[in-house]
């Protein structure tokens, strides 16, 4: 019996308010498995989620809330002005989400997956995931678009929406790991849509 071809795994990654989400969602309906990192890292640290216990011990209770949860807010303000802080976070969240990640590829793998899309926010800030991939997506915008959108879709205040923005990798240092760029400065989603399916036919969708 013939083996069945191995999938191609793509990394998808984009600033906050890039549109990344927006274009793992299109690629899924086009026939991609997608693997959403983030999603992955809210389960680990929801109510009695597997790094919260670690998360405890490192950190203190007061970073879990009643539920047994990560305190998100008071987390973000503590890895936001203390980078080590954030390295040992990631350290506990991140080995967890590849590990699950690594599950849900295989699983769609036997499946028939012919394209595994790793929907990764800081995949750019991260050297633990480049062996696992074979081509990386990146979704690009300037920061004035970015801040908008962030601003339009949450509650958060501009100053806090600048400060997520200056963590996470440069617009300049996210292109340098690209294989392929998807610009999505635009309203509207037709421009970007095109722009997905032209991207799909090159990677067998």
């Amino acid at each position: 019996m013939a083996l069945r071809p191995r999938p191609l795994r793509l990394g998808l990654t984009g600033g906050i308010g890039s549109g990344k989400s927006t274009v793992g969602g299109m690629l899924a309906a086009l026939g991609a498995a997608l693997i959403d990192a983030d999603q992955l890292a809210r389960e680990v640290t929801g109510p009695q989620g597997a790094a919260m216990q670690a998360i405890r011990a490192t950190f203190g209770a007061e970073y879990v809330d009643a539920n047994g949860a990560l305190d998100r807010a008071r987390m973000r303000r503590l890895v936001f002005s203390l980078p080590q802080e954030r390295a040992r976070l990631e350290g506990i969240v991140h080995p967890l989400v590849m590990s699950h990640s690594d599950l849900l590829a295989r699983q769609a793998a036997d499946q028939g997956a012919a394209l595994i899309v790793f929907d990764i926010p800081l995949l750019a800030e991260s050297g633990r995931w480049a062996r696992r991939l074979d081509a990386v997506l990146v979704v690009d915008c300037c920061a004035e678009t970015q801040i908008a959108r962030v601003l339009r879709r949450s509650g958060l205040a501009r100053d806090v929406v600048q400060a997520i923005i200056a963590a996470q990798a440069s617009r300049s240092a996210r292109r340098a790991v690209a294989d392929v760029v998807i610009a999505n400065d635009a309203d509207g989603t037709q421009a970007l849509q095109a722009q997905v399916r032209q991207m799909a036919t090159l990677f067998g969708l």
